[in-house]
C-alpha cells in the first residue's frame, strides 16, 4: 500500500511538472500545487494544508521583505524617482558607470554577507536607480547613446547585481548553499563548521570584486573612447 501511495505521489508531481512546462506557469505556483498534491496523498484535510502554509510563510517573515520594498519603489518611481536619479548623477562632475556600478556592487556584496539578499535586486533597485543612474552617468561618458549601447550597460547593471549577491551571500552562515554543503559533507563523515565556509567565501568575494571592477574599468575606457571630442 504505502508502494502504491509513493507511485501515485511521484506520477501527481511528475504530471504537475509536465503541466507547468507546457503551459510555463510560474515556478512558486508549480510548488504551490506540489505541495497540495503530496498533503492530500498524506491524508490531510485542505484547512489543514492552509494552516501549514500560513505556519511557514508567520515562521519565515524575512521572505515578506521583498513585499515590504517593492511597492515603496513603485511608489517612489510614481514620483519620479528615475528622473531625480539621472539629474544626481548628472551632477556629479566626473562620476563614471565602472565607479558607481563598482561601488554599489560592494554595497551588494555587503547586505548579501549579512542575509540582507531582499532588500536590492532586479525589481527593487537596479530597474527603477541603478540602471537610470548608470545610464546617465554613460551619456555624461559617451554623449547620447544608440539603443544598442543604452542595452548594454543595463546589462552591466543587471550583472553587477548578480555577481555582488552571488559572492556575498556565501558569506552569511545561514544560507541555504553553506548549509547544503555542510549537510552533505556530514554524510561523509567530514565536520565542518558553517563559518569555515563562510571564512572561505570572503576571499572569493574579495576577487569577484576586483575581477569585475577590473571589467568595469575596461567598461569605463571604452566609453571614453567613444566620446565626441570637443570642439577646438
Amino acid at each position: 500500500m504505502d508502494l502504491q501511495l509513493i507511485l501515485a505521489l511521484v506520477a501527481w508531481i511528475a504530471t504537475i511538472v509536465v503541466i507547468v512546462l507546457a503551459t510555463r506557469l510560474d515556478a512558486f505556483i508549480a510548488l504551490l500545487l506540489a505541495a497540495i498534491v503530496t498533503g492530500i496523498a498524506a491524508g490531510l484535510d485542505p484547512l489543514t494544508i492552509l494552516a501549514a502554509f500560513g505556519k511557514a510563510f508567520n515562521e519565515a517573515r524575512y521572505v515578506s521583505i521583498i513585499w515590504i520594498v517593492l511597492p515603496v519603489v513603485g511608489l517612489l518611481e510614481a514620483y519620479g524617482l528615475q528622473e531625480r536619479a539621472r539629474g544626481l548623477i548628472a551632477k556629479m562632475r566626473g562620476a563614471t558607470v565602472g565607479q558607481f556600478l563598482a561601488g554599489y556592487m560592494l554595497l551588494r556584496q555587503g547586505l548579501a554577507a549579512v542575509g540582507l539578499t531582499s532588500v536590492a535586486g532586479h525589481a527593487q533597485t537596479v530597474r527603477p536607480l541603478v540602471a537610470p543612474i548608470a545610464e546617465a552617468a554613460a551619456e555624461a561618458q559617451a554623449g547620447d547613446l544608440d539603443d544598442d549601447r543604452r542595452e548594454e550597460v543595463k546589462a552591466w547593471a543587471a550583472a553587477t547585481d548578480n555577481i555582488g549577491l552571488f559572492f556575498g551571500e556565501d558569506i552569511f552562515l545561514a544560507i541555504g548553499s553553506i548549509l547544503l554543503i555542510k549537510g552533505l559533507l556530514e554524510q561523509y563523515g567530514i565536520s565542518l563548521e558553517p563559518l569555515h565556509l563562510s571564512v572561505w567565501a570572503i576571499p572569493t568575494a574579495i576577487a569577484a570584486f576586483l575581477i569585475h571592477g577590473f571589467r568595469l574599468w575596461r567598461l569605463d575606457r571604452r566609453l571614453k573612447r567613444s566620446a565626441p571630442e570637443d570642439p577646438a
